[in-house]
């Protein structure tokens, strides 16, 4: 008799193990979540104040060629699939009394980006005049760099190369002009 009441004591808490109350699932408490981004700001372009593009002189009726220092252009508007466009302008270089004698034409400076020499973030840059091939006078605006296809955030810096051809009429000075970079 004992075996069959501990037959019947198992077998009664086997059958109250199987008879568990179900567990009570809470359902999830999603929070829908936005934030607005904000551009960190806008296209900037910086640019030496002042270059000078020769340690030595120029004779008239011949060349001389330097670079200008760092432009870079910061872009901190945060696009998907933006563009800017760097420009590149000049005025005439003049001296003393800024005769016809004393200047020399914008038509007579060249000017080449080359290749960057830094970039940041996401976009396809893309130098203006890759080389002294490709350089063109400064008589009208010129791209200098271009920046398609940015995604956030960006920037480009290049140091670009200034080629003033001296005409066989000018006269002994100090020429100065300005070389004045843009973008958008």
């Amino acid at each position: 008799m004992r075996k069959q009441l501990l037959a019947l004591a198992i077998a009664g808490l086997s059958a109250t193990a199987l008879v568990v109350a179900p567990t009570a699932h809470a359902e999830p408490a999603g929070t829908d979540t936005t934030f607005v981004l904000t551009a960190a700001g806008g296209l900037s372009v910086s640019a030496p104040a002042a270059a000078e593009l020769s340690a030595g002189t120029a004779t008239n009726a011949g060349t001389l060629a330097a670079q200008l220092g760092a432009v870079t252009v910061t872009d901190l508007q945060g696009s998907l699939l933006g563009t800017w466009t760097a420009s590149v302008t000049s005025t005439d270089f003049t001296t003393g009394d800024e005769t016809e004698d004393e200047t020399i034409g914008k038509a007579n400076v060249a000017y080449w980006s080359g290749a960057p020499t830094a970039f940041t973030g996401v976009a396809v840059f893309t130098p203006g005049q890759l080389t002294g091939l490709l350089a063109e006078d400064l008589s009208a605006s010129r791209t200098a760099f271009e920046a398609t296809a940015t995604v956030g955030n960006n920037s480009a810096t290049w140091n670009p190369t200034v080629v003033v051809t001296v005409p066989s009429s000018a006269v002994v000075g100090t020429y100065s002009g300005t070389i004045t970079h843009s973008v958008a």
